[in-house]
């Protein structure tokens, strides 16, 4: 099966047109939240419920291995700033 892509930008803005599927996929995750959180959801566990999600679909495309050997370089990429858009903590 395929190696998963950990290539995308988190900021659509950066992404070129061979990642233009995920940059307008992002766009509709990014108006759920919005729309979502103007229901009153919690910011909280709508990440929590998009995680699992995504890697619920993760596991179905790719298996449980390649979703894993993805998942083990999160914790760096969080670390180095990947996900941060504002002002780091």
């Amino acid at each position: 099966m395929s190696i998963l892509s950990d290539d995308l930008p988190l900021d659509p803005l950066l992404a070129d047109d061979r990642n233009d599927a995920r940059r307008v996929a992002y766009s509709y995750v990014e108006d759920a939240f919005t729309e979502a959180q103007q229901d009153g959801l919690d910011s909280d566990a709508l990440a929590h419920a998009a995680l699992f999600a995504a890697f619920r679909t993760l596991v179905e495309t790719y298996g449980e291995e390649a979703t894993a050997v993805f998942s083990e370089a999160l914790p760096e990429k969080v670390r180095s700033g990947a996900f941060t858009t504002g002002t780091r903590h």
